[in-house]
């Protein structure tokens, strides 16, 4: 049952991981360090964006307008920290 805890546990690193890397490219393409022009970063951005969209549109319904500012990805980031904390804390559970 260990195991199980540990890859969970990989999971929501890896979906951590993902939303850094899209939360950090989406800051370089709005500070045009990176265009969307070229096809690598275009597939990248694509791709991760497909790929949490999931994710960040049920949060973005039910939170509330707030202009340019994208609050989903904080809120998912958030969310995948309190669950990890939640496993932690229950890892007892799982022996």
């Amino acid at each position: 049952m260990t195991s199980l805890l540990q890859i969970l546990l990989l999971i929501l690193d890896i979906a951590w991981f993902i939303m850094i890397v899209h939360i950090v490219m989406s800051w370089l393409i709005n500070f045009q360090v990176l265009n969307l022009r070229q096809p690598v970063v275009s597939q990248i951005w694509y791709g991760l964006e497909r790929l949490l969209q999931p994710i960040y549109d049920p949060i973005r319904r039910i939170l509330p307008a707030t202009g340019g500012l994208d609050l989903a990805p904080l809120v998912a980031l958030i969310g995948i920290y309190a669950l990890r904390i939640i496993l932690i804390n229950n890892a007892a559970a799982f022996y």
